[in-house]
């Protein structure tokens, strides 16, 4: 108990509970959609491109939270127009933008060998670079999608379990599927600064999937995913701050014993 109250007297601890706990209910009230649409892994890709824009950022001096999230964003637009125009599938085309965008990065760190470090950090994710410019972005971009979620609530519920009569029913399914992928880019940029880019897909993708073990519903999804994650980054922020160990990869870690705990449980409670 005396660790953790040091722990909270410590300026980044807090930051970084602030802006993991709005990242992982963001990605919450988005990993459902992304899970239902078997789209989970654009999460994956995207984070692979924000290596690339991180790297550019670090390159040009520039904040990396400003470069990353239009450059994800186009990324995300070019995923989808390879999927609708060159009729390219769409794992296939976030394996062909990820792929160039992590050879991308891989370059430009080799040629500017002076941010390797900082690079890094953004891997796998540091709460001690989160600065309090980047904590005032997270929670106004965080509170955005959050609330753009619940206004297009139906329009995102209809197009998830079935596209073609959501089309008949008169939803734009071309505008929504594209606010899912600037939605999907901007929870992605911010998660980078706490998991790193090689985990923050596991944030949209654990939550929902240990949720969906006992829910029974698609609101109730949403709330119970974004209790696991809120207590994921809490529990792991003061676990890694004890132990000394890395944070992003603790909160995974967390993420992993969740799932684990509820699929014994729905097993239990069939079986029974």
């Amino acid at each position: 108990m005396a660790l953790i109250m040091e722990a909270l007297q410590q300026d980044f601890i807090v930051r970084g509970i602030i802006v993991g706990s709005l990242i992982g209910i963001s990605a919450s009230f988005l990993g459902i959609f992304l899970v239902f649409k078997k789209q989970s892994m654009i999460g994956d890709g995207l984070a692979h491109v924000s290596f690339a824009t991180v790297a550019i950022a670090l390159l040009l001096n520039k904040s990396p939270l400003l470069v990353s999230i239009p450059l994800v964003i186009l990324s995300s637009f070019l995923i989808l127009k390879l999927n609708e125009k060159a009729n390219i599938h769409g794992d296939a085309a976030i394996g062909l933008i990820s792929s160039f965008a992590v050879a991308v990065g891989v370059l430009i760190s080799s040629i500017a060998k002076g941010f390797n470090v900082d690079l890094f950090s953004y891997l796998f994710g540091s709460i001690l670079v989160i600065s309090k410019m980047d904590l005032f972005l997270s929670i106004i971009l965080s509170i955005l999608v959050i609330l753009i979620i619940c206004i297009f609530y139906n329009s995102l519920f209809a197009i998830t379990y079935d596209e073609d009569f959501a089309k008949v029913s008169g939803v734009n399914c071309k505008l929504i599927n594209y606010m899912i992928s600037i939605l999907t880019s901007i929870v992605v940029v911010l998660g980078i600064r706490v998991v790193g880019t090689m985990l923050i897909s596991s944030m949209i993708i654990f939550p929902t999937v240990t949720a969906l073990q006992v829910s029974n519903g698609f609101k109730s999804t949403i709330f119970i995913s974004s209790i696991i994650s809120v207590t994921s980054v809490i529990l792991g922020t003061f676990i890694s701050y004890i132990f000394n160990l890395p944070t992003g990869a603790t909160i995974v870690f967390i993420n992993g014993i969740f799932f684990v705990l509820f699929f014994l449980i729905r097993k239990f409670k069939y079986d029974n």
